[in-house]
């Protein structure tokens, strides 16, 4: 974020398909607790297997509710791979991954989304374009959190603590297994003490 205030980012992405489609209501359930705003990048799979939970989500004024993408694939012109995962190959796919989602989501909630990030945050200058046209900002990070929820809970911890002013931290609230939640838990009380405060991303203009 565009800004030197001691503000921070969590952004939680749920990714919906094969093994992905979990939440993490615990996690969910402290930031509530803690008063904690959070970004929540939402997959069309996603939605579909959790209608009612996002539904309800939506209704919580800590969250806003972007858009993650029709098919949680990389954002690419001519089909590029990242992590493992094969992006769009011309622009009628990008247009159908971005707006798919963009119009589910705005037919629930009765708000457009004001951002995007593809599955794996990987973009090549035409998807950032065709996002872009279709009216949302494009959003990456720079604080790895979770590491598709991989990280052990010290792992997670230690990312947030050497989180700066402005930072957008990459997380995951669709892994109800890891240790994220417990990460975040940990490194909360410590980054209110150094000042920080927790921000949504519509509050503070982007780089």
């Amino acid at each position: 974020m565009d800004t030197t205030d001691k503000v921070i980012a969590l952004t939680l992405d749920a990714c919906g398909g094969v093994n992905g489609n979990g939440y993490d209501a615990e996690l969910i359930y402290y930031l509530r607790t803690e008063n904690i705003p959070a970004t929540l990048f939402v997959n069309s799979r996603w939605i579909d297997a959790n209608y009612w939970t996002f539904w309800a989500l939506n209704r919580i004024p800590l969250f806003e509710l972007e858009n993650h993408g029709t098919h949680h694939r990389p954002l690419s012109i001519n089909g590029r791979e990242a992590w493992g995962i094969k992006g769009t190959a011309n622009v009628g796919e990008m247009v159908d991954e971005v707006l798919h989602n963009h119009r589910k989501i705005e037919s629930i909630t009765g708000r457009a989304p004001k951002f995007f990030r593809s599955g794996t945050a990987f973009y090549d200058e035409v998807g950032v374009k065709v996002a872009n046209d279709i009216g949302e900002e494009v959003v990456n990070f720079n604080v790895l959190g979770d590491a598709g929820a991989t990280f052990s809970k010290e792992q997670v911890r230690d990312a947030l603590l050497n989180a700066g002013p402005g930072a957008i931290v990459l997380l995951h609230m669709n892994k109800p297994d890891s240790e994220t939640f417990e990460g975040i838990r940990m490194a909360v009380p410590e980054l209110k003490k150094r000042g920080y405060r927790f921000v949504k991303l519509e509050d503070y203009p982007l780089r």
